[in-house]
C-alpha cells in the first residue's frame, strides 16, 4: 500500500561553470533573492517560494563517482529546462535579456492559454518564462 504522505520538493540543482556568477546572473536576470552562497563558492541557493534553486560546479566530486561526470550537451537543447512563472512575461523576458540571458524566442500567446518566451542562461541552459496557464 502506497503512503499518503507525499514528499516536499526541496530543490533543483543547476550545474554551472562558475557558481558565484550563475547565482548573480539568476538573481539579476530572473528576480530571485540570493538565499546562500557558501564561502567556497561551490554551492549557492536562490529563494523561489516553496522550493530552492541550487547551483554547484560542473565538476562535482561528491556525486561524480556515484552518478557519473556532468557533461555539457553538444546539441541545441539540454535534457532539462528551467521554467519560471511570471504575471508579466514581456517584462520578465526584457529583464532577463538586459541582464545577460540570450534571447531564443520572444514571448507569444500559446493556444493553451499561456504566454511563453525562451532564453538561455550563461551556461547555455534553456529557461522558459511563462505566465500561469489560464483555466
Amino acid at each position: 500500500m502506497a503512503s499518503k504522505i507525499a514528499p516536499k520538493f526541496a530543490y533543483t540543482i543547476i550545474y554551472a561553470r562558475d557558481v558565484e556568477k550563475s547565482v548573480a546572473f539568476y538573481s539579476k536576470a530572473f528576480g530571485y533573492e540570493v538565499q546562500r552562497l557558501d564561502k567556497s563558492r561551490r554551492w549557492g541557493e536562490l529563494q523561489s517560494g516553496h522550493t530552492t534553486i541550487a547551483f554547484t560546479p560542473l565538476k562535482q566530486h561528491e556525486t561524480e563517482g556515484l552518478t557519473g561526470k556532468v557533461e555539457i550537451p553538444q546539441h541545441d537543447r539540454s535534457a532539462i529546462e528551467v521554467c519560471f512563472d511570471y504575471s508579466d512575461v514581456d517584462a520578465a523576458f526584457k529583464r532577463a535579456v538586459e541582464n545577460g540571458a540570450v534571447a531564443v524566442s520572444e514571448p507569444e500567446e500559446k493556444e493553451w492559454g499561456q504566454k511563453v518566451g525562451y532564453v538561455r542562461d550563461i551556461d547555455g541552459n534553456v529557461v522558459r518564462l511563462g505566465s500561469h496557464v489560464r483555466q
